[in-house]
């Protein structure tokens, strides 16, 4: 399983690779994750493949890593490890997933996880087509995000929403509480997710209501120096796994206000399981996940009017915030990571069974013509990096 962003770094790519790799292998699957790592690997079945560089990526900066070394890191291993099949995330993302897309070095699962606009599926799409004919099933984790990658690519695609370790967020027996309600952030510190328009939210509201904020971003040092006057607003900088959870637990309420961009709403799913009420924005992506005023309060992005409302009202509605809670536990469970698991599992196995070389695409001249490339850089580049290798 490949990643294209820093296994170290979070975000909501590089926990579907983890959580699903998990669960895999406690179904008795030998699952090796491979992606760049910025220090210690996460795990022990993770494969560091070198540090990542920050990336300008759809509206935010990713932590890929495009250089050659990066690439030949990916071709050693893949040699070395003669895996049954691939399964990429971001298969035409910079570095380990497009390098493993081009030398098809065995049968290819690819999922397909952004939504919105890209810059390089929108000016790369003939030579991006031909290299994705060499995936052999093709996933999306939700309607938009087939939205983009059919606009540019074509192709038939399953949708398969994220899941979620529903067990790693379950309220834990005696765990201390917080002592003062709070609302919990957790997201990169960036324009479009939404955090100034929160911290404005919640300026408004009464004096025992804390502001928990993790992670940080190119925001977070001008957010901080505007708001340091507020000794409600706790900036928890980044937090791990185990934190993050027990943060989601304890929290009054957790609160997504981003603007856009977010193709599949993962997080409030784990708000969900942690028994959480949510307030968050009206975006496509989180209602693949959300209903309004069933299991979460929904309000208009980018309106801080509306924000303040939402919070109020899940604050001040004990009533409210249990049948949010209720609703949302239900809700949760639809997106357990084991049932992906499964059918993860049932995709690789038939995928397998059914592995033949990709065909040339036969309409399109200019795309037949850079598949035809690709397939020749393909053999040159494997021929030749397995020739040094193998030195």
């Amino acid at each position: 399983m490949l990643c294209p962003y820093s296994l170290t770094t979070p975000g909501g790519v590089q926990g579907q690779v983890m959580g699903l790799a998990r669960e895999l292998r406690r179904m008795g699957h030998e699952v090796r994750v491979l992606g760049p790592c910025d220090g210690a690997p996460p795990d022990t079945f993770v494969t560091p493949l070198g540090d990542s560089l920050p990336t300008a990526a759809n509206g935010s900066v990713a932590p890929l890593a495009p250089d050659p070394s990066a690439s030949l890191r990916t071709i050693r291993v893949l040699k070395d490890e003669e895996f049954d099949i691939l399964h990429l995330h971001e298969p035409l993302s910079p570095g380990p997933t497009f390098t493993s897309l081009v030398m098809q070095m065995a049968p290819i699962v690819a999922t397909f996880h952004a939504a919105g606009e890209s810059a390089s599926y929108k000016y790369l799409n003939a030579p991006l087509k031909a290299f994705a004919a060499a995936i052999e099933h093709r996933v999306a984790v939700s309607k938009d995000a087939v939205l983009l990658a059919e606009r540019y690519l074509g192709g038939d695609y399953e949708i398969l929403p994220n899941g979620v370790e529903i067990e790693r967020f379950a309220p834990v027996p005696n765990e201390p509480r917080a002592t003062r309600r709070a609302i919990f952030f957790c997201g990169r510190h960036e324009p479009r997710k939404g955090l100034e328009y929160l911290l404005k939210a919640h300026a408004t509201l009464s004096d025992d209501v804390d502001l928990w904020i993790a992670s940080d971003g190119p925001e977070t040092e001008r957010l901080k120096r505007e708001w340091a006057g507020d000794a409600r607003v706790q900036w928890l900088g980044r937090i791990n796994d185990v934190e993050k959870a027990s943060r989601l637990r304890q929290a009054a309420v957790f609160c997504a206000p981003s603007l856009g961009g977010e193709s599949f709403g993962v997080v409030l799913i784990e708000a969900m399981a942690a028994n959480t009420p949510i307030v968050a924005s009206s975006l496509d992506g989180y209602m693949n996940v959300a209903t309004n005023m069933i299991d979460a309060i929904l309000v208009e992005p980018a309106d801080v009017a509306a924000l303040e409302a939402g919070l109020r009202l899940v604050l001040d509605d004990p009533e409210l915030a249990a049948s949010l809670v209720e609703h949302g536990a239900r809700r949760a469970a639809e997106f357990s990571m084991r049932n992906l698991a499964v059918r993860y599992e049932e995709i690789y196995r038939r995928v397998l069974e059914n592995h033949s070389e990709p065909e040339a695409p036969s309409r399109d001249g200019r795309i037949r013509g850079w598949w035809s490339i690709a397939k020749r850089l393909r053999a040159l580049a494997s021929n030749s990096i397995r020739r040094m290798l193998v030195k």
